[in-house]
């Protein structure tokens, strides 16, 4: 079992930055692979990136190729999602989640853990 808490969510600016953090605990964070995803309200929750478990491997949404960038740290249990450029529809509640396998998933429900959210707004 392992526990998640995002934080780093917040107001910004159309074209600013943020940065999300994942902090886990619990078994070894680097059996997992981990993904970040989205909801906007009213919508489905969504894909936005994903790495596996030695960070070898990553995968983007279209939409956020080139402007988010997802990266983890085994050695402190931590994940990252650094979001530059960011644009109104951006705007959603991010939660980062942990896969028990090694491979980086893009569906939801391929997804073992979840942290409880963190509301990202941007203003345009």
């Amino acid at each position: 079992q392992v526990q998640l808490v995002e934080s780093g969510g917040g107001l910004v600016q159309a074209g600013g930055s943020l940065k999300l953090s994942c902090a886990a605990s619990g078994r070894t964070f680097s059996s997992y692979a981990m993904g970040w995803f989205r909801q906007a309200p009213g919508k489905e929750r969504t894909f936005v990136a994903a790495m596996s478990w030695s960070g070898g491997t990553t995968t983007y949404q279209e939409s956020v190729k080139g402007r988010f960038t997802i990266s983890r740290d085994n050695a402190k249990n931590t994940a990252t999602l650094q979001m530059n450029s960011l644009k109104p529809e951006d705007t959603a509640v991010y939660y980062c989640a942990a896969r028990d396998t090694r491979e980086a998933g893009i569906r939801w429900k391929e997804y073992d853990y979840w942290g409880q959210g963190t509301q990202v707004t941007v203003s345009s």
